[in-house]
């Protein structure tokens, strides 16, 4: 296996543990990595705005992945690529959660919306940059005929952060397309990196990577396109890959 020279981690349900926290275990296993000058990159379904303290956290001057690849930072806070959703799709989208009266959420350069908190008058939609929408819904079979409904429209990057929910970039925006973009930015071949997921928003990443890691708690879907499967997100996974892959024990 070629040597690691970047680490792609999803953030929810892979780095961080139940409680929202990075273990102080996996803190270490990143800053050895990082102090070792191996790349790490959060690459998450997250804003930007809930992903930056865990960077002042980390001590993280690396690229990042938000929106599930709908913006790509050379470092935190200096963007390099930003691809909006349109905001007609954006309102169909909002439709369609009203019409099924599902839980919705809306990603824009300014924050999150969502269905107690949403953008008026109607006009004010189109002002916005909008990067990701999402769906929360736990009867199954209603969020199947939302995905079915979205996906007749085309158009769309369609995946999951969890089982119970949907979430919907532009075409062509995953995290995987990001990761490769990444990779010609900094001079790194795609089998020089590793990546880690839970989720169907990390399926791209982990199939692009040179070494793609599933967590122990990961969908099956994940686990069964994965080279590995890790502990899980609160048996600090992370500082394993890190520890047994990257920095060779």
């Amino acid at each position: 296996m070629a040597n690691i020279r970047l680490v792609a981690l999803d953030m929810d349900g892979t780095l961080l543990n139940d409680r929202q926290e990075v273990s102080p275990r996996n803190a270490a296993a990143i800053r050895r990595a990082l102090d070792a000058g191996v790349i790490v990159c959060f690459a998450t379904g997250r804003g930007v705005q809930n992903v930056l303290p865990y960077a002042e956290q980390l001590g993280m001057s690396t690229p990042m992945i938000t929106v599930n690849g709908g913006e790509i930072w050379h470092r935190p806070h200096d963007l390099y690529k930003r691809t909006a959703m349109d905001a007609a799709d954006v309102l169909r989208l909002r439709r369609l959660a009203l019409d099924h009266g599902v839980w919705y959420w809306a990603y824009a350069t300014d924050g999150v919306y969502n269905r107690e908190r949403w953008v008026e008058p109607e006009e004010d939609v189109q002002r916005k940059v909008w990067l990701k929408f999402g769906y929360y819904e736990e009867n199954e079979r209603l969020l199947e005929q939302i995905r079915a409904t979205a996906e007749s429209w085309g158009g769309f990057e369609i995946s999951n952060s969890s089982p119970v929910n949907i979430e919907l970039n532009p075409s062509g925006v995953s995290k995987g397309a990001a990761l490769l973009e990444l990779c010609r930015l900094l001079g790194i071949d795609p089998s020089e990196t590793a990546a880690a997921g839970d989720s169907l928003n990390d399926l791209s990443m982990i199939r692009a990577a040179g070494l793609g890691a599933a967590m122990g708690g990961a969908q099956q879907a994940v686990k069964e396109a994965a080279g590995i499967v890790l502990p899980g997100n609160n048996e600090d996974g992370i500082a394993h890959l890190i520890e047994q892959y990257v920095l060779g024990g």
